[in-house]
Order: C-alpha cells, then sequence, then structure tokens
C-alpha cells in the first residue's frame, strides 16, 4: 500500500478547490483541482486517482506539483516550440525582396518564383526550407503567390495604343 498523501499548501479547502473548478474552463486543470480535493476529503489516492481518471503515480505529481506552485500549478504547460527559421528583420527584408521583385538583369525573371525565393533565402539568410515553407511565409506576410501579369522591361505603350486604334476588333 502506498504512503498517503501530504498536501502541505492549505491555502484552499476541498470545497474551495471544487468551487474553483467550477468556474476554470481548463479541463485537465478541472481533474487535477477535483483529485486534490477528493485527497483532501481523505479518500485513499488509488481511489481519488480512479474517479479522476488518472494513475496514482500521476496523482502522486500533480499533489507536488499543487504543493509547489498552487492552483496554477495544476494548469498545463504550454512548451514554446522551436525558434523561427527567420527573425523578424528578415522577414521585413524577404517582403521587401518579394515587392521589389527580382532584378531582371541578375534572374532573368519578371517575378519571384518559389523556387528563386527559395535559393535566395538560402544564399541571403543561410536557412534552407522547402517551397511551400516559403509559401507560408509569403502568406504570413500578406503577400499572394499571384502576381499580376508580369510587364516586358521594352514594352512601348505608344505602339500597343497604335495597335489597339487600328484594329479592327476595337
Amino acid at each position: 500500500m502506498g504512503h498517503a498523501l501530504a498536501i502541505t499548501r492549505m491555502d484552499h479547502t476541498s470545497s474551495e478547490l471544487r468551487a474553483i473548478a467550477g468556474k476554470s474552463s481548463d479541463g485537465p486543470q478541472i481533474r487535477r483541482l477535483l483529485a486534490i480535493a477528493r485527497v483532501l476529503d481523505g479518500d485513499a489516492r488509488t481511489h481519488a486517482a480512479e474517479q479522476t481518471g488518472m494513475d496514482r503515480q500521476t496523482l502522486r505529481d500533480w499533489v507536488h506539483r499543487y504543493n509547489d506552485g498552487g492552483i496554477d500549478g495544476l494548469k498545463s504547460r504550454v512548451s514554446p516550440g522551436r525558434e523561427p527559421f527567420l527573425t523578424d528583420a528578415q522577414k521585413a527584408e524577404l517582403k521587401a525582396l518579394v515587392i521589389a521583385g527580382p532584378p531582371p538583369e541578375r534572374h532573368n525573371r519578371v517575378r519571384w518564383r518559389l523556387a528563386d525565393l527559395q535559393v535566395e533565402i538560402g544564399r541571403r539568410f543561410s536557412v534552407h526550407v522547402h517551397e511551400s515553407t516559403v509559401g507560408k511565409w509569403l502568406h504570413q506576410l500578406k503577400l499572394t503567390r499571384l502576381q499580376p501579369r508580369p510587364v516586358h522591361p521594352k514594352k512601348d505603350p505608344a505602339a500597343e495604343e497604335a495597335f489597339k486604334k487600328t484594329s479592327v476588333l476595337g
């Protein structure tokens, strides 16, 4: 038989813990509060754990977290996740790069493709990602992969207007 759980934090009674659980919107925290309330009422660790859907050892771990951190110690912790590939400054530079477009003399293109941006990001920032990630970044920057029809650099607007006026379709 296991040893009795020692709850050293006596900030709240079992009825207060149940009231706090009733006001909480975090489901896992509610289960933990109710399990600790059962322990405070004198229930055995095994019985309190079974009634709240957890293992006896898990309940013991939550009691230790409650003793250390109180009610806030029973909240689920959120992992911070991995660091982003690009900093905010690099994302701003990427947005300016996309808006300016590629220099035609260097890239022989009038607009960026995802594959071109992927190579350029690798060259500038030493970050190598998949094309789909570049597309997601453009979406996050409120840019779209759909571009207006490219304009040829040697386009002659006067010749275009003259053609429209002499055309039989116009």
